[in-house]
């Protein structure tokens, strides 16, 4: 929709910050808080202090009895003994003992390696050769080890038995010279770099009671450095490398407190850090570094409160409404929690029961955190843990709203250009600026004493540069426009201008419609409807008078009854000019228009023609997506393939019914990829989708057999939404599900099928090197990159597709888990590339291929506004832009 604010679509281009339309698709330590129930008189429970990880990171404590219910039964016993078995301890005390010992710290699992093999057998080369070389720089260094390098596994018995863990790794501890300077060991499998003389060690151990505890110390496996094992050490060595080097672990990366960049006007503060990720690519380990930041508010979450307090006529509802939630970070410790609930009656002044006595929170801040609670009659925070941590006993967090700050930006935020603009200040770093934080972090790791010697008791080391490989990119495609073809600008991958003057490929007239708008916003209807009248017809559409109908009020009833009496089967377009952007209107004329009384329609907001020397270009825009929704074509590029269908799958969390999903379905029906079938289905929670791809898919094939007279010889599939752990589930039941419903089209019926996983949310970058100036840049669209920084276990490849204005562009990555088309590497990626230039509403390229876009406009306008399928007579159009 026109003028609609839709930043919070997921797949928006983020390359600039100006107001000129923006590209679519483009996406610790120390102690715990304390645990707490608030104490009746009836019952004093038990609790104990713990840790924990991910968005709850605070002590184990009682179940929180809502206002006004009853107390929960204790919990005695500290789960910290409880939780998954193959754990870490990092950074424990003990001298020289790397990322093991016995000591208090964090603890990491260490689990399998994720990345799953999906490269086909036939796949032997998965390089191109089409366009010219270019140099790049990425954001990957080279982990080095010794030739000969191993990773030692040994298992680790104790006889007598001893339970305790954190006593086993004290046991293990005495013998830490014999085992070397660093090892890791979570109480029964031990990792070091040195390989012991004997297969079976047996040494003895003393414990503080005189007697001795036999230690039995037996050889499993020697792992070379491609093991997965070893990948997930490499990751825990970086972690704590980080830490190392003085930063602090908030949510999953790790920032520089010490160092944060203030936005004062806005009550922000911006902390820079890292990410990175340890992996083995194409022939060697590599580290993927790049750049993050962490948002936080400067003022407590207290003060919001009483922000909120001093307009308000309900304050437990208006700031219950402000604060669920959203995720917060204590700062005495730099932890996150997500706020579930409010809890009004306790404060800080309630006590709880603490290593056996009762204590108030007022007491143990000031003696676990030397923090001092000045407001006692604040209500805490209500935080949940997840579903691991209540079966380790964890069953609530209690949190002080004066200790706590928000991080993260809420959707007001966002939607505030000023606010963004700031921000981006700090956030939006261009590709110079990147690279040298960037090296500067590499040549941080290799220049701290600490890191080094660490590494090199793990016979480790990191290289002194990013890596430079070398990539391709290809010539600007050819856009072809009723008879008329021109060629963009290659760097800017935008032809705006060339599409205005031109006729579409397939021109809908439109001339039976209406527009509804209020008596203040009368004047902007009439300027529009002159604008839209003069520009339509240069592209081929010839635009009639519409029926004009003024509204006494901008009540969302009078809109929807308007719609109603005026709506008949000849209708073929309603336009509403809505005075503000309000969500629930927005979304009743949709529900309106796409399910009870289908018909296409366009909401513009009045805001979007305030500046009449605009209209004609905003009139422009609107007049291509209004013969895409009657089922019109702009503009087509060459498409060599023929007989060929391409799918997009999308999926959008419903923001009506918790834990349900919307799956977006989109499906060619033509030979230039430019007219789609669409569906939606609903996932419920922890379902897969497979029953619903297979309703879609039959449906796509029966909508292209009645346009074609034949079934398509050839489907490739571009799946978006998976996220990171579910692409062994789209390997092991999408993709043969969806061969098996082919079977519905005829038993003889079996085409041949690429399934391409595309993942926008990716830590790669890649800076072009340019010889005059010295200085990097973002490489040009139709950038692949298909080699050194892609696995060796996949047939996947990186394409940069878009531009942008300011900033890093992201590159997208594909990766093809299942093929018998057996296009060639040159083929594939180019007509993924053409696809990105098919999305009607930019006229130019984006993030990713034009299906999936559509798949994913589909979906997020289920999920946010209608929440029901819409009616099937819309299906042939594309009536969700």
């Amino acid at each position: 929709m026109s003028g609609r604010a839709r930043g919070t679509a997921r797949g928006r281009a983020r390359g600039t910050q100006q107001q000129a339309p923006r590209r679519p698709g483009d996406a610790p330590q120390g102690p715990p808080p304390p645990p707490t129930t608030p104490q009746t008189a009836q019952e004093q429970p038990t609790v104990a202090p713990t840790t924990g990880r991910a968005r709850q990171r605070g002590a184990v404590q009682q179940q929180v009895p809502r206002p006004g219910g009853a107390a929960a039964p204790p919990v005695v016993e500290p789960p910290s003994g409880q939780l998954a078995t193959m754990t870490l301890r990092e950074g424990a005390s003990g001298g020289g003992d790397g990322l093991g010992g016995a000591g208090g710290g964090r603890r990491e699992r260490f689990s399998r390696y994720d990345d799953v093999p999906t490269r086909p057998e036939h796949a032997k080369d998965k390089t191109g050769s089409y366009g010219r070389p270019i140099e790049l720089v990425t954001n990957h260094v080279k982990l080095i080890s010794r030739p000969d390098w191993m990773l030692y596994q040994y298992h680790v018995t104790f006889t007598p038995e001893v339970e305790a863990r954190g006593l086993r790794y004290r046991l293990l501890n005495f013998h830490k010279e014999m085992l070397g300077g660093t090892k890791v060991f979570d109480g029964t499998m031990l990792f070091i770099a040195r390989l012991l003389p004997d297969k079976e060690t047996v040494v003895h151990s003393p414990k503080e009671d005189g007697t001795t505890v036999e230690v039995k110390i037996a050889l499993t496996s020697e792992l070379p450095p491609s093991s997965p094992s070893c990948q997930q050490l490499y990751n825990m060595i970086m972690n704590k490398m980080l830490r190392l080097i003085g930063y602090k672990l908030v949510g999953r990366n790790y920032y520089d407190y010490r160092n944060p960049s203030r936005i004062e006007q806005h009550k922000l503060e911006v902390w820079p850090g890292f990410q990175t990720a340890i992996g083995l690519y194409e022939t060697c380990v590599l580290l993927n570094v790049d750049v993050s930041h962490k948002i936080l508010r400067i003022d407590t979450v207290l003060d919001v409160m009483m922000d909120v307090s001093r307009n308000s006529r309900n304050i437990r509802d208006d700031v219950t409404k402000k604060l669920l939630g959203q995720i917060v970070l204590t700062r005495y410790n730099n932890k996150t929690y997500r706020i579930d609930d409010m809890i009004w009656d306790a404060n800080p002044a309630s006590t709880f029961l603490y290593k056996g006595e009762q204590i108030s929170y007022v007491k143990y801040y000031k003696q676990q955190h030397d923090v001092t609670i000045t407001q006692s009659d604040q209500p805490l925070l209500l935080s949940r843990p997840k579903a691991a941590q209540v079966r380790a006993g964890i069953e609530a967090f209690h949190l002080v709203p004066e200790l706590c700050t928000l991080t993260g930006l809420t959707d007001e935020v966002r939607a505030d250009f000023n606010v963004m603009k700031d921000i981006a200040v700090h956030t939006r770093v261009a590709p110079q600026q990147r690279f040298e934080t960037l090296q500067k972090f590499v040549d941080t790791i290799n220049r701290t004493k600490e890191v080094v010697d660490d590494l090199n008791n793990w016979g480790l080391k990191f290289d002194n540069s990013l890596l430079t490989i070398q990539g391709r990119s290809v010539p600007a495609e050819k856009i072809f426009q009723a008879g008329k073809e021109y060629l963009y600008k290659e760097s800017e991958a935008d032809w705006s201008r060339e599409v205005r003057d031109k006729q579409c490929v397939r021109a809908v007239n439109l001339d039976n419609w209406m527009m509804l708008f209020t008596i203040r916003d009368q004047a902007k209807a009439q300027d529009f409807v002159n604008a839209l009248r003069r520009v339509a017809p240069p592209m081929g559409i010839r635009v009639g008078e519409p029926n004009m109908i003024q509204l006494p009020d901008d009540r969302t009833d009078s809109y929807l009854r308007t719609i109603r009496d005026n709506l008949q089967r000849s209708v073929q377009m309603v336009i509403c000019l809505l005075p503000s952007n309000r969500k629930d209107r927005y979304d009743a004329i949709k529900k309106l228009c796409c399910v009870d009384s289908p018909v296409p329609s366009q909401v513009i907001v009045s805001r979007t023609l305030n500046k009449k020397p605009m209209i004609m270009s905003v009139a422009t825009k609107i007049a291509i997506q209004l013969n895409c929704k009657m089922g019109g074509e702009i503009w087509a590029l060459d498409i060599p393939i023929k007989n060929m269908m391409v799918v997009g799958i999308d999926v959008y969390h419903d923001s009506a019914t918790k834990g349900q999903s919307v799956l977006g379905f989109t499906a060619s029906l033509n030979k230039t990829l430019t007219r789609y079938y669409s569906r939606v289905a609903f996932q419920p929670a922890r379902s897969e989708i497979t029953d619903a791809l297979k309703i879609c898919m039959n449906a796509a094939l029966r909508q292209y057999h009645e346009v074609n007279d034949c079934l398509p010889e050839k489907i490739i599939v571009y799946r978006d939404g998976v996220g990171d752990g579910q692409l062994k589930m789209v390997v092991d039941h999408e993709v043969p599900q969806l061969r098996e419903s082919f079977k519905t089209a005829g038993k003889s019926y079996a085409p041949k099928l690429s399934f391409v996983v595309v993942k926008k949310r990716v830590n790669a970058r890649f800076f072009k090197t340019n010889g005059q100036r010295g200085q990097l840049t973002n490489p040009p669209p139709g950038t692949f990159i298909d080699k050194e920084v892609t696995k060796s276990i996949s047939y996947d490849f990186f394409l940069v597709s878009q531009s942008v204005r300011q900033g890093t562009v992201s590159p997208t990555h594909y990766n093809i888990i299942s093929d018998n088309i057996g296009l060639k590497p040159d083929h594939m990626q180019r007509l993924t590339y053409k696809l990105t230039h098919l999305y009607y509403n930019w006229p130019g390229t984006i993030r990713v291929p034009a299906p999936c876009q559509y798949a994913h406009k589909l979906a997020f306008l289920v999920g946010q506004s209608i929440h029901r399928e819409p009616d099937i007579s819309l299906a042939t159009t594309l009536y969700y832009l």
